[in-house]
């Protein structure tokens, strides 16, 4: 199915110690927008989709979102790198780190991660149609993390990532496209 490569899509290397960007690119890992919802939920919807060409570019999706939730995780540990216990306090992350030192699927307000962010509704053109705007909730979040900071070490995987959601956008509507074209 997918070969796993021991390393980052995009490679990270974040130099500078970031708390409280470490707390809000957190949305991105376990909030409603973020990766982890998107790999379970598009791995999910592979089983609803008509023909193969559509188990293949949910699986194929699916599973990149799982490698964009490793370079999350990797930006929010790396920024984390090296923090005091005080500096974690008045970042607010004293309740990440008291139960999971370094990162957990929760969101920026540190709201747990639940499955009820994985919509999915058996019908394929209504999923792929929450799809794309699954995308492009996504797309806008890391809009919005990029606004929050000025260091190249985390805009540049950041960027990457808002491109991909773009991407990923443009392949969910061409697929819905397909299907309505051709009477799926």
């Amino acid at each position: 199915m997918w070969k796993y490569e021991k390393k980052l899509q995009y490679p990270i290397n974040v130099r500078r110690k970031d708390l409280k960007m470490a707390k809000s690119i957190l949305a991105q890992y376990g909030g409603p927008d973020g990766e982890l919802a998107a790999s379970l939920r598009y791995l999910n919807q592979r089983y609803t989709m008509p023909d193969e060409r559509g188990k293949a570019l949910l699986t194929d999706i699916g599973t990149e979102e799982l490698a964009h939730m490793e370079m999350v995780s990797t930006l929010v540990v790396q920024l984390m790198q090296g923090a005091t216990t005080e500096e974690l306090k008045a970042a607010g992350l004293e309740g990440m780190f008291t139960q999971h030192d370094k990162i957990f699927p929760t969101d920026a307000n540190g709201v747990p991660f639940t499955t009820s962010y994985i919509d999915t509704t058996g019908d394929y053109i209504a999923d792929l149609e929450s799809d794309m705007a699954a995308e492009q909730r996504a797309r806008a979040v890391y809009e919005h993390l990029m606004d929050l900071t000025n260091d190249p070490d985390v805009l540049a995987p950041l960027a990457f990532l808002r491109q991909r959601e773009v991407i990923h956008y443009q392949r969910f509507k061409e697929l819905r496209n397909y299907y309505l074209n051709n009477k799926i």
